[in-house]
């Protein structure tokens, strides 16, 4: 099993009108130029945010347009141009070797509305997953997407990795379950302007040992920089914060001195796993009236016996 992994975490400018062809293009071109430094910097997985080729606004593609928000019309979209930067990017992560894993919209069939998806690109240029926004917001579920149906867990040399979109950080139980299925990082792409938020991400690394990718778009930067979160809590890479794009790069290393990193893997994550089993259960005292939970103070006890 490897030790090290290099993970670099992008901010790039997210367009948020997908029927704005030259927009999307843009997107994508940046998306690739990221691509290509995360390479020669070493990277094996490079993480983009959510909607990183789009994000519509709400607005861009209700079917009231700017006047009222209402059931979304994406027959407005550039679909066709979506697919030829999607299909653009594997193929570089093919060319450069490079695991690669951004935001766009997966369109379902017929009438059915598109989910709200992170795909995954091995380093041969294979789409080899797709995440689905398994709890859109409100606006989403309530006039744009259909929600996704569990986690994704993918691995890359060694390293196994699981996805979650924007609002998703505010579901303490995803993170539980992405623990519970063993995974050493999660991968957190948002598109949101919020500070808040980056703080909650980076708590699920001390809460939950393992490192998180926080994927924000560069438009947002300047609230909360995209960057990368150790086991124990501590952000150990961190992009700009001035609203270009740009890069966090950043090693995991199980075997790490970093006195944090290290407490975090080898000893937190197995006994918290332990305390959660069993550990408290053979050891609770049952039979000793004083140990029964009582709504008052037993007064008649001297204060000698209260200790």
């Amino acid at each position: 099993m490897n030790q090290t992994l290099q993970l670099a975490v992008a901010q790039s400018t997210v367009p948020e009108d997908p029927a704005d062809r030259d927009a999307l293009r843009a997107s994508g071109a940046e998306i690739r130029a990221l691509m290509q430094e995360a390479s020669a910097a070493g990277a094996r997985l490079v993480q983009f945010p959510e909607g990183a080729i789009t994000y519509p606004r709400k607005y861009a593609v209700s079917s009231g347009g700017m006047e009222e928000l209402t059931e979304a019309d994406w027959s407005r979209a550039a679909w066709g141009v979506m697919r030829e930067e999607a299909e653009a990017v594997a193929d570089l992560a093919g060319e450069l070797g490079i695991w690669t894993v951004f935001g766009s919209i997966h369109r379902l069939s017929g009438a059915n509305r598109p989910r709200n998806s992170l795909y995954v690109v091995s380093d041969q240029g294979e789409l080899v997953g797709r995440y689905d926004k398994w709890y859109p917001s409100n606006t989403e579920i309530s006039y744009m997407c259909t929600p996704g149906v569990g986690p994704l867990v993918f691995e890359v040399d060694g390293f196994r990795f699981g996805c979650v979109l924007c609002i998703e950080v505010s579901f303490p139980e995803l993170f539980a379950e992405y623990e519970r299925l063993d995974l050493d990082c999660v991968l957190a792409s948002v598109m949101v302007d919020d500070a808040p938020r980056s703080v909650v991400a980076q708590a699920y690394g001390t809460l939950c040992n393992y490192w998180v990718g926080y994927s924000v778009p560069a438009q947002f930067s300047a609230t909360a920089p995209a960057g990368v979160v150790a086991p124990g809590g501590r952000w150990i890479g961190r992009c700009h914060g001035d609203g270009r794009h740009g890069l966090a790069v950043a090693e995991f290393d199980r075997a790490a001195p970093d006195a944090d990193i290290d407490v975090a893997i080898r000893l937190a994550r197995p006994w918290r796993r332990t305390a959660r089993a069993s550990l408290y259960v053979h050891r609770v005292v049952h039979g000793d009236p004083r140990a029964t939970p009582t709504p008052h103070f037993d007064v008649s006890l001297r204060p000698t016996d209260a200790m």
